[in-house]
């Protein structure tokens, strides 16, 4: 499966203040800021967890985080395969460390020394696999979009089946919705822009992002262990 050629072809790349495409780079900052302040919570431990201290899922989930939004104001400067790469390494590791803390908080603690460095390669690789195939002249996404589409339907899958031993469990679809409007709005870049003139959907896709994770922030600030799970 290549990747679309007009997938570097965004619909707003207008210049402001001397920055091409300012709107989709700029629209990064809230990404690069959620990412520090989990980060920063973290360490202060004021945010509501139990990974283990060999398994810093929630750590490296926020980390990435960060170094998303750094990745892709580097990629929309000047859009290409190579710069794309630094932007999607990062966002396979939030789907990793967020599947490895969803499957452990539902099903299990100990989960976590069994996911989380398997996963994190899975989706390392990926990203890799893609660079590489791309670079061949036949890029294949495949196993990018197993990684990035595969945890969430597991996560609503167990979802069903289980419950978690944390209270505000209700956040996570609303998370997963941000998320799924945040790909649609990618998808439907140039016609979002036409109709408003005035921001297009691949910005949106960055602001929606930055909802999720805002979300998934004020969840772990908010929410309390139950004992008896």
């Amino acid at each position: 499966m290549a990747q679309p050629k007009q997938y570097l072809q965004f619909a707003d790349q207008r210049m402001l203040f001397g920055i091409k495409n300012f709107l989709n780079v700029v629209s990064n900052l809230p990404l690069i800021l959620l990412g520090i302040c989990g980060v920063v919570l973290l360490w202060r431990k004021q945010l509501v967890h139990d990974n283990l201290s060999v398994t810093p899922t929630y750590l490296t989930l926020f980390a990435a985080v960060m170094f998303t939004g750094i990745g892709s104001t580097w990629f929309h400067l000047n859009p290409s395969n190579q710069a794309l790469f630094w932007d999607r390494l990062p966002m396979a590791v939030v789907f990793m460390a967020m599947s490895t803390a969803l499957f452990a908080e539902y099903l299990g603690r100990y989960l976590q020394k069994i996911l989380f460095y398997p996963l994190l390669l899975t989706g390392t690789a990926s990203v890799i696999y893609w660079h590489i195939t791309e670079s061949l002249g036949r890029g294949d996404l495949r196993p990018y979009l197993l990684v990035q589409f595969l945890p969430i339907i597991c996560i609503v899958l167990l979802m069903t089946i289980s419950q978690s031993r944390f209270t505000r469990s209700r956040d996570i679809p609303v998370i997963l919705l941000c998320y799924g409007l945040a790909k649609l709005t990618e998808f439907l870049d140039q016609q979002i822009f036409a109709a408003t003139t005035v921001i297009s959907g691949h910005t949106l896709k960055h602001l929606l992002a930055a909802v999720a994770i805002l979300i998934l922030l004020r969840m772990l600030w908010l929410r309390e262990q139950i004992a008896n799970r």
